[in-house]
């Protein structure tokens, strides 16, 4: 998978998230459910594409 196709499913399931939020509420099961599913591909997002830095010491 690309990183503009994981972009493109995250900004998916974003949308999906809110309208499903808006219809529902946001502690309805299938609310939670996509919440859960983006949460799922943020995490693959950070963990291909997001570079840990170090920080500086101060």
């Amino acid at each position: 998978m690309t990183k503009n196709d994981l972009v493109s499913l995250i900004e998916k399931k974003r949308a999906e998230l809110i309208q499903v939020a808006t219809t529902n509420g946001l502690t309805s099961s299938v609310a939670i459910r996509y919440s859960q599913e983006l949460d799922h591909l943020l995490n693959e997002y950070h963990r291909v594409y997001i570079k840990k830095v170090p920080s500086s010491a101060c």
